[in-house]
Order: structure tokens, then C-alpha cells, then sequence
């Protein structure tokens, strides 16, 4: 009897299918986006504001937010983990900066895929 292989996700970024094989390879269990916390409300009750941190690691019971966007563009997701920090305490959430990322994709191996990080095409690609 086979057993069926899960499907991977559609991953918004390169960077999260890599940091995915990371994972994959060291045994640790992730989820993809599983879920979104609202943040700001208008007057009606409707959110406005939400944030779907990339990855979430039970085992950790770690939320992950991995950004390659330049450190003067990050502000946006400062804000969105200060605000998940003060909303929701006691939700554990770790931001991967690009220098982060670049370093872990070396340290692993991935040089190939450490170049793009740094390069200006990485900005494009970033929500």
C-alpha cells in the first residue's frame, strides 16, 4: 500500500519554498499560512488590517514571517508584529529579516539561492 505524498503549497516567494525544504530536511513540522490574525477594525467591526505570518512551526508553537524586502521597507511588517504583540501576547511570532535569511541559506548550502537575496529583484517579489 503507497502512501501518498502531501502536496506542497503554492508559496508566495521562492525564499518560503526554500526555508520550507529547511525545514523538510531537519523534520520539522510546518504549516503554510494556516492563519490570519485581524489587527485593526473599522467603525462597523469589519477588518481593515490582517496578518498572515508565512509559517507556523507546532512543535515550536513559533509563528514565522520571512521578509527579504531592504531594511528601510521593513516598516510595515515591524508594525504588523508590534501590533500582534500588543493584540495577541501570547502568540509567538519571529520576523526573518533578509540578512537572516541570507545567512541561513548559506549556512545550509543554498549559496545559489542566498545571491538573489540581496539582489534588487528580491524587492519585487516581497509583499
Amino acid at each position: 500500500m503507497s502512501q501518498e505524498t502531501p502536496q506542497q503549497p503554492q508559496f508566495a516567494h521562492k525564499i518560503e519554498e526554500e526555508f520550507a525544504r529547511i525545514l523538510d530536511y531537519y523534520g520539522i513540522e510546518w504549516e503554510y499560512e494556516p492563519r490570519t490574525f485581524p489587527l485593526v477594525w473599522d467603525d462597523d467591526g469589519s477588518v481593515t488590517t490582517a496578518f498572515s505570518p508565512d509559517f507556523y512551526l507546532p512543535g515550536q508553537d513559533l509563528y514565522v514571517e520571512l521578509t527579504t524586502l531592504r531594511p528601510k521597507l521593513i516598516r510595515h511588517k515591524n508594525r504588523k508584529i508590534r501590533q500582534m504583540a500588543e493584540l495577541y501576547p501570547d502568540i509567538n511570532v519571529k520576523l526573518f529579516k533578509r540578512d537572516d535569511l541570507r545567512n541561513l541559506m548559506i549556512k545550509f548550502g543554498l549559496d545559489g539561492e542566498a545571491a538573489p537575496i540581496v539582489g534588487t529583484d528580491a524587492q519585487d517579489n516581497d509583499q
